[in-house]
């Protein structure tokens, strides 16, 4: 999870192109639709068996599953945690509503995609239980033999799970008294997920979305200080969770939320960064490319990132077809080195995942992996310029 003495190391955030095919069956799974398991299986392992090669072609250094197993970065827990029925009716993001004609277009150019919804999940109606762990046993089963054929190419493999506080956030709370104890639960359960990961021997990413995009969303109508109420919370979930977990295998990823928008409403880093900090993690990834948040990397100058930490800085952004220019992502990983004052404390990453729900498609394959080559090419200029 380091960079070299001689380079800086690529990753990127998690979630990589799906097959329409696989992308049809999880869509079909996740409206209540059965599905051929066989041919869901089949359609991973071919999946996931070209993602990872893709990867490794691409020049990525910590690499993973693209996630082509799952339906929704967070969503897939329906399908292994009780308590999941009904429907919910997740807030739409503020920035959207401000601007109705941009939203008219977004809905109009995406209306004929087949794509998992994240903003209709169900609802928790009963107690949230991890039935077993099965599942991410056999995700990190397949991960581990798919890896096999190419060892010595890549220097790492990481899985990701989801923060519990977006789940709570964006799964409805039906039964809980309140959300302390929805995301007590949820953390509870997703504890079987982060110590699977970890004890197969690859790095865990935290996927936590929640701790800055739902200031817009959830917490769009309140005080600034309810919603860091709320990242305090999550934070401490978190922190129960992973207790025995080494934080230096485990990376905490923050965004504002993947989608084309205005982002006019995005809080900013420095105002819940306090509370991020205090995330027992080895790694934190953040948004740092996108042209609402590229700025915020010079927060860093300050010391604030933890001296055991490091910052997988995002510089790529994951909601334009634009494919960055190599001196264009060097520049970016350069200004993130000298803000923490050590190269050997950066890598260089994406800001997101670029299919973070099945057919959800913002960016079409054949730019994602440009995207990627852009990502070690630019990080090999840096290398030179950091190192010598």
């Amino acid at each position: 999870m380091t960079a070299t003495a001689k380079r800086i190391l690529t990753t990127h955030a998690g979630s990589l192109p799906k097959t329409r095919e696989l992308a049809h069956l999880h869509f079909e799974r996740a409206g209540g639709k059965d599905i051929d398991a066989e041919a869901l299986t089949a359609r991973i392992e071919a999946a996931e068996t070209a993602v990872v090669a893709r990867q490794i072609e691409s020049g990525v250094d910590i690499i993973n599953d693209g996630e082509v197993g799952r339906e929704g970065f967070f969503s897939y827990v329906r399908h292994r945690m009780t308590g999941f029925g009904g429907q919910s009716a997740r807030p739409m993001m503020r920035d959207l509503i401000m601007y109705p004609s941009f939203l008219e277009f977004l809905m109009r150019t995406t209306a004929s995609q087949e794509q998992v919804s994240l903003l209709g999940t169900p609802s928790a109606i009963g107690e949230v239980v991890y039935r077993d762990s099965t599942a991410i046993i056999a995700d990190c089963e397949r991960l581990k033999r798919l890896l096999a054929p190419h060892e010595g190419q890549y220097r790492d493999a990481f899985m990701t799970a989801p923060s519990p506080g977006i789940v709570a956030a964006a799964i409805d709370n039906q039964h809980y008294p309140d959300m302390a104890s929805y995301v007590a639960d949820v953390a509870k359960a997703l504890r079987n997920e982060y110590r699977a990961i970890t004890e197969a021997g690859f790095i865990l990413q935290i996927d936590a979305p929640d701790l800055a995009m739902e200031r817009h969303t959830l917490f769009a109508d309140k005080p600034l200080s309810d919603f860091l109420d709320f990242v305090r919370l999550v934070i401490g979930a978190i922190n129960t969770a992973l207790d025995g977990i080494a934080p230096e295998r485990i990376r905490l990823h923050v965004c504002w939320g993947n989608y084309n928008g205005p982002h006019e409403c995005d809080v900013a880093l420095g105002d819940i960064w306090p509370e991020i900090a205090k995330a027992k993690v080895g790694t934190f990834l953040l948004s740092l490319a996108n042209p609402r948040h590229e700025h915020e990397v010079a927060l860093f100058r300050s010391g604030i990132l933890p001296k055991s930490a490091k910052l997988a800085a995002g510089v790529i952004d994951t909601t334009t077809n634009y494919v960055e220019h190599p001196e264009v992502v060097a520049q970016r990983i350069v200004r993130a080195a000298e803000a923490v004052g050590d190269p050997g404390r950066v890598m260089a990453c994406t800001d997101c995942g670029f299919e973070t729900s099945a057919g959800y498609i913002i960016i079409p394959e054949d730019v994602v992996w440009a995207k990627l080559r852009a990502l070690r090419d630019g990080a090999a200029l840096a290398s030179v310029r950091l190192y010598g």
